[in-house]
């Protein structure tokens, strides 16, 4: 079966792997998703990420990141645009998560940033996802 929304599929993937306590989630590697892995790294959300071989083709493997508790460091993940319904806003329109305790990722002109690079840039584009 193809995979109409391939971003929104690595979301759930990790939301299944966090719910699971499981390590490692891997899907589908692309470009797209390999910036999401980055941003995810970068804001300590995942313990890392890295494209291995899979059956011929590449496979991103994101590491998952706990706390001594074993609850897992991402609270919710939530896809914002969709195939189906785009959502882009302008630098001053990008919304907050959780007062400021999340992150939105956004697709900008200069690649993915997160909404504070997007906001520091003078960015505005389209609303991937919000993590928290």
């Amino acid at each position: 079966m193809a995979v109409t929304d391939p971003i929104a599929d690595m979301l759930t993937r990790i939301r299944n792997g966090l719910m699971s306590k499981a390590e490692q989630v891997d899907v589908p590697s692309s470009k797209v998703k390999l910036e999401v892995a980055r941003i995810l790294k970068a804001e300590g959300f995942v313990k890392n990420y890295k494209v291995i071989q899979a059956d011929g083709r590449d496979q991103l493997r994101i590491f998952l990141k706990y706390n001594e508790k074993k609850q897992p460091a991402i609270l919710g993940l939530q896809r914002v645009s969709t195939s189906g319904r785009r959502v882009y806003v302008g630098c001053d329109e990008i919304p907050l998560v959780r007062g400021g305790m999340g992150v939105i990722i956004l697709s900008t002109n200069k690649g993915l940033l997160t909404d504070q690079q997007a906001r520091e840039q003078k960015l505005g584009g389209e609303l991937i996802c919000k993590v928290w």
